[in-house]
């Protein structure tokens, strides 16, 4: 129950990030950056692109992060959606896109570390983040950064060159948090391994 719930508040906090980034004109890195990119050129609600785009990933968060882990990132996808979704609850507003970068990527940047030291992400380059570190040790936040600094590219035909790098600053918040926290998301998801592969040669024996 305590993991449930502190992937709960992880998804909260990085559905704030979002919405303060919507707010701003500003977009992130990873599928929700694509979805916020896709969305600013359709109608199509974030929250609906954001559950279709990530699909894909989860078949192979299933064969290289194991049955759990998809199951607490698909939980986490679903959650963050719906968060999304609330949007239009709340009153119409803008932030300067400066600002809205700095606190959205601190959001985003809590939200996804928490969700890190609870063995779940919000799909996409997470995914992928969390394999390179737990198969070769490599820093989640410069992984990160590098598919986030694509995304943001390829999104700077709908928000324009100044937005874009915003966006730029934005990620860089992101991935300097996830950055300071890898060493305890790595200790985290050591010890989970540590304990599977246990109970597994106890099972065995």
């Amino acid at each position: 129950m305590t993991k449930l719930l502190k992937i709960i508040i992880g998804c909260t906090i990085a559905a704030i990030g979002l919405y303060v980034l919507r707010h701003s004109n500003v977009v992130t890195g990873g599928t929700a950056g694509l979805s916020i990119s896709i969305s600013y050129l359709t109608n199509i609600p974030f929250s609906w692109l954001f559950f279709l785009i990530n699909l894909p990933f989860y078949i192979f968060s299933f064969y290289r992060m194991g049955a759990k882990f998809t199951l607490s990132t698909i939980f986490s996808i679903t959650l963050l959606s719906i968060l999304s979704g609330l949007d239009h609850f709340f009153p119409v507003f803008t932030i300067p896109s400066f600002i809205g970068a700095i606190l959205g990527g601190i959001a985003i940047g809590l939200g996804l570390s928490i969700l890190f030291m609870n063995q779940a992400s919000l799909g996409g380059a997470n995914i992928l983040a969390l394999f390179l570190q737990k198969k070769y040790n490599w820093n989640p936040g410069k992984v990160n950064f590098i598919f986030d600094f694509t995304v943001v590219l390829v999104g700077l035909y709908s928000i324009g060159l100044v937005k874009g790098l915003y966006s730029i600053l934005s990620i860089a918040v992101t991935s300097i948090l996830i950055a300071y926290f890898k060493n305890i998301i790595s200790e985290k998801n050591y010890a989970v391994h540590s304990k599977i592969t246990l109970q597994t040669e106890v099972s065995a024996n």
